[in-house]
């Protein structure tokens, strides 16, 4: 068969140089499929290729926010697999911390355009190749802070719920042209998005200097977990008719308790929130 794919199952993965985008990448690649990877992240990218083998996936730098650009990277990755698409994986994302004031303009605008536009635009670009492909799925992440909207990371929240919300809406629209579509909604994750969010108020210490990680709760929804728990749920999520992939597991309790009571959810984000950054 013509392209590189050699019709093997295939996934399309933005922000795969690092965390649950390479954890994802690996985990499908040794599993069988085989694996796009696009960043903007090209020497995380070129390792990334190096470990799976380079037969087995197609990598690209690949800005979310640039329309042209997407199109591009679907149609080289197309070319690899006959024209279909098994999953398309929406996961690159940034984050901005900070008190609401302190974070600038530009730098909020700057995580609506990649966290939800870019989520937009690789939506639009993938689905021709999504319609020609049996069975497909469009997974997006999406975060626990889609549950309930976390202080000081508001415009990073107010993203997560939108990319709950269209999840939702595109789950039933979608159905029609045979595509299911679902999110995960990731916790306290290690990856380089956790340990690296600019804090831009400064009034407590940047995750780089471990104090997030170090204060994180030992069990519950806000225990920290690998990326490669994330990675499992996109590989189930294939298998399964499940909208929401919460990681882990307990996150889920957080929307419900939502439903009777967001007041008593807020007072416990509050608590947890002021715990995990070392009081205050």
């Amino acid at each position: 068969m013509a392209g590189k794919a050699r019709g093997r199952k295939s996934i399309f993965i933005t922000g795969a140089a690092s965390g649950i985008g390479r954890a994802t990448a690996v985990l499908f690649a040794s599993r069988g499929w085989f694996v796009g990877a696009f960043d903007v992240n090209e020497a995380g990218l070129a390792a990334l290729a190096q470990e799976i083998g380079a037969d087995n996936c197609v990598t690209r730098r690949l800005d979310v926010t640039d329309t042209a650009d997407f199109q591009s990277a679907v149609a080289a990755f197309g070319a690899e697999t006959g024209g279909t698409m098994d999953i398309l994986f929406n996961n690159a994302g940034i984050g901005e911390s900070g008190w609401f004031e302190d974070v600038p303009y530009e730098a909020a605008l700057r995580v609506v355009q990649v966290n939800f536009v870019g989520v937009l635009t690789g939506i639009y670009a993938a689905l021709p190749l999504l319609k020609a492909t049996k069975n497909p799925l469009c997974f997006t992440t999406s975060s626990s802070s889609a549950t309930y909207g976390m202080p000081r990371l508001a415009v990073y929240s107010a993203t997560k719920h939108a990319v709950k919300g269209l999840t939702e809406a595109l789950s039933i629209e979608f159905a029609r042209h045979g595509i299911r579509v679902a999110d995960t909604l990731p916790g306290l994750i290690d990856t380089a998005i956790l340990r690296m969010t600019p804090n831009r108020s400064g009034d407590r210490p940047p995750a780089t200097d471990e104090t997030l990680l170090a204060n994180a709760p030992k069990k519950g929804p806000f225990r920290l977990m690998p990326p490669s728990a994330v990675a499992e749920a996109v590989w189930k999520a294939y298998t399964s008719d499940r909208l929401h992939w919460y990681v882990p597991p307990e996150i889920a309790w957080l929307d419900r308790l939502k439903g009777f009571s967001p007041e008593f959810v807020r007072g416990r984000v509050r608590k947890t929130i002021a715990k995990i950054a070392g009081g205050g």
